[in-house]
């Protein structure tokens, strides 16, 4: 819900600005040519200061709301998939993804013999290492232990893409700012 007095805020700087840009735009206009040329600066910069500051609405109401509060549904324990506001949790969840999606183009290569097996076994180790990190979200590392388990497995190409996609959706619905 969006704050009636951030509303009004927003809009008592909106007149502000336009009567600042209309202002300016006739004493430019004056200042080049003479008092039609005053009339046209004026429209314009009052124009563009309204258009401006009204397109902006938006992201100006949405620094005076609330932080939301993470979603409880069913499966998730309170206290256990709550990610940190600073975006450090979103952070290590996009690293994740990042290191797994390397281990999995290791292990299902586009040319046969494209990766060695000691680049294999350090992407590998760097996968299984970020996806066990404390901070990362609790559903974001359950997806990546399932993910991991279909890329090791290395015998079907399909599952591990499926894992994979459900990795990347769960990385997505942890973001806190959606």
């Amino acid at each position: 819900m969006k704050s009636p007095l951030a509303s009004r805020i927003h809009l008592m700087i909106t007149f502000v600005l336009v009567t600042c840009g209309v202002i300016g735009g006739a004493c430019l206009g004056l200042l080049l040519s003479g008092r039609l040329m005053a009339l046209v600066f004026a429209c314009v910069a009052g124009l563009g200061a309204g258009i401006g500051s009204f397109s902006s609405r938006r992201q100006v109401l949405a620094l005076f709301e609330p932080e939301r509060e993470p979603e409880r549904g069913p499966g998730r324990e309170p206290g256990r998939d709550a990610v940190p506001a600073d975006g450090y949790g979103e952070g290590l969840a996009d690293a994740a993804l990042v290191c797994i999606a390397t281990y999995q183009a290791a292990v299902f290569p586009l040319t046969p013999d494209g990766v060695a097996e000691a680049e294999r076994e350090a992407r590998r180790t760097m996968a299984y290492r970020i996806s066990a990190y404390e901070g990362l979200p609790h559903q974001v590392r359950a997806s990546a232990a399932a993910a991991l388990e279909a890329i090791d497995q290395g015998l079907d190409a399909k599952r591990a893409e499926t894992a994979m996609k459900e990795l990347c959706l769960t990385v997505y619905d942890n973001r806190s700012g959606r």
